[in-house]
């Protein structure tokens, strides 16, 4: 048997052994859309000119009105914290949002401390940029939400 079946047969086993167990993926090992679900989305915000304006108690802008429908889709109230991208990454670390939104592109120099979506363009306000939001790392089941609600609302 050549060593190329011999490693799809393995990996069929251990998928199969996977399906037996009962885990399903992708989970989230804090169990932020299960939490978030029925309940509250914490939202951090960083100021962009084009894409989310912090000038009122509520944050408003395109990516405000993208987040107000994610979380509608999650039957999920939104609470805002407006700060800068370092003090909202810290906060995310430590368990205190579940999302954080801004002029984020897919060039963050955060990408090794929170979970990051894919890029989009579609987004009104984005200019030529690929705008990205950030989850808490790890949580790829939410992750995965959301990155399935942007691609309707904005494809990517």
């Amino acid at each position: 048997m050549s060593t190329r079946l011999k490693g799809v047969l393995l990996t069929l086993i251990m998928a199969v052994s996977l399906v037996g167990c009962g885990i399903s993926l992708p989970t989230d090992p804090d169990g932020t859309l299960e939490t978030v679900s029925g309940g509250e989305l914490r939202v951090g915000v960083s100021s962009d000119d084009r894409l989310v304006d912090v000038s009122s108690s509520t944050p408003t802008g395109p990516l405000v009105d993208l987040v107000d429908a994610f979380a509608d889709s999650l039957d999920a109230d939104v609470h805002w914290t407006i700060d800068g991208e370092e003090t909202l990454v810290g906060m995310m670390e430590e368990g205190e949002l579940d999302l954080v939104i801004g002029g984020l592109t897919d060039q963050t120099p955060w990408a090794d401390r929170v979970g990051v979506t894919r890029g989009y363009t579609g987004i009104d306000g984005a200019g030529d940029r690929s705008i990205v939001m950030f989850v808490p790392l790890g949580e790829n089941a939410f992750l995965s939400d959301l990155e399935g609600f942007l691609d309707t609302e904005v494809g990517s």
